[in-house]
């Protein structure tokens, strides 16, 4: 069945006002689980109801585990004690933690309370750590081996605990103290002989993650390694759980929009659906603290009111000189922010960038400069003014590219997150600069201009 979007959306509905409920399994076997979250949320609360009672517990998990949190707990609330309390003990423990991370203490005991002990008890250990932290994003599914076991009692147990596992790829061979002292892959099992001890096939040097270790690094490691899982170890190396790469997805999208609303100086996470007044709120402190900070720019423009006055048509490039400056900075700060995230910053690394982007900025000033000077002089008919503009912009787009890139690395270096350094900030920062060279080198040339 290839049925459009919006026909799988009719059918649903007809499906679920005839009351068939075998037509509609029929059509849902057909979706992905994010196709069924994305069709459940579409429909009016009238349908969602039933829509939910359709489902078997597994389809249940699945789907509300591709719903957003809000969703989540409203697709809770609609089950049964008995059925929210089973589709809680299937679904992944780290997104339970994730669900429960903004919840009140009662809200959250509520929830536990509905659990599993065993899988309660795994919950409140993960919501221990800190967020963030590798500890709050790994799962406890995972298939470990004796490294005295052969290679069919492996695949036994890999075989056993199947359905119960999130990554069947590794195996984890760890001690009777439970530390890891091995890794197996799918494949070698595949290619190994049934005899074989795991001892003789397992690889050693095992690329491990602390429970404390932030999120980020963690997933810089997945992606240095290409793993698809990772172990997280706590004190003496004991094994406690593995990363998947479909959790460090989550995390290095998150981050991305962290990233996003701090380079945006917008505070808090804004979306589409936040209220006006809230959104208001939550970018005013970054504006207000900007908007005393650009009031500087008006009092040197006020310092350098003779030098206007003389010479008028230095103000028609002031928001040109203002503008362009700004711009090169914003751009490094996004190059600078984007290469922290994949890269290990060492003494060589940083000189090398903080003299590219000076050559960079050169380069830029450069070309922008004489484009300017030539628009200058035909303008105006006046060849020096051309030159001062020119030289102006030269300058200020060198120091601010070099603004752009040395502010964020100053704060990486004092263990501040560098996209706090966001683009209003550098824009604010460079207008200043930007006025202070171009009115300085004016004044300097005002008997010649």
């Amino acid at each position: 069945m290839n049925y459009e979007e919006n026909e799988i959306a009719l059918l649903i509905i007809k499906n679920l006002k005839e009351g068939n409920r075998k037509a509609l399994q029929l059509l849902l076997d057909e979706l992905h689980p994010y196709d069924i979250a994305k069709q459940y949320k579409q429909l009016s609360d009238k349908y969602k109801q039933k829509f939910l009672y359709y489902l078997s517990t597994e389809e249940l998990t699945s789907l509300i585990q591709e719903l957003d949190k809000d969703l989540q707990l409203e697709a809770l609330n609609k089950l049964s004690k008995q059925k929210s309390s089973q589709v809680l003990d299937l679904m992944e423990n780290d997104d339970i933690v994730e669900l429960l991370s903004d919840l009140t203490d009662e809200n959250v005991n509520e929830i536990l309370s509905n659990m599993k002990a065993e899988e309660s008890t795994v919950v409140k250990k993960l919501m221990n750590y800190p967020p963030e932290s590798a500890g709050r994003i790994m799962t406890d599914r995972y298939v470990w081996v004796r490294q005295h076991y052969t290679v069919r009692e492996a695949i036994d147990k890999l075989k056993e605990f199947a359905e119960i596992a999130e990554s069947l790829n590794y195996l984890y061979v760890i001690d009777d103290e439970r530390r890891i002292v091995g890794v197996v892959s799918y494949k070698d099992l595949i290619l190994a002989n049934l005899d074989d001890k795991i001892h003789d096939i397992m690889y050693t040097k095992v690329i491990t993650v602390s429970a404390l270790t932030d999120q980020e690094e963690a997933a810089k490691l997945i992606e240095r390694y290409d793993f698809v899982s990772i172990p997280v170890v706590e004190d003496d190396n004991k094994l406690v759980g593995i990363i998947t790469v479909d959790d460090i997805i989550d995390v290095v999208i998150e981050e991305a929009n962290e990233d996003i609303v701090k380079l945006a100086a917008s505070g808090k996470d804004i979306t589409f659906k936040t209220k006006p007044f809230i959104a208001a709120w939550r970018r005013l402190p970054w504006l207000v603290v900007l908007l005393f900070i650009g009031l500087i720019s008006g009092s040197i423009i006020t310092g350098f009111s003779d030098t206007l006055q003389q010479v008028i048509a230095l103000a028609a490039f002031m928001p040109m000189i203002i503008g362009m400056t700004g711009n090169t900075g914003t751009q490094s700060l996004a190059i600078v922010v984007r290469g922290l995230v994949s890269e290990e910053l060492d003494g060589d690394l940083l000189i090398n960038l903080i003299l590219r982007e000076l050559r960079v900025g050169f380069i830029i000033g450069l070309v922008c400069g004489a484009l300017v000077s030539i628009v200058g002089f035909v303008w105006q008919g006046n060849i020096m003014l051309g030159l001062v503009v020119g030289g102006s912009l030269l300058t200020t787009l060198t120091i601010g590219t070099l603004s752009g890139t040395i502010i964020p690395l100053i704060l990486y270096k004092l263990k501040v997150d560098p996209a706090i350094a966001s683009g209003p900030l550098i824009t604010t920062i460079n207008d200043i600069l930007g006025l202070l060279i171009y009115f300085g080198i004016a004044s300097a040339f005002i008997s010649i201009l």
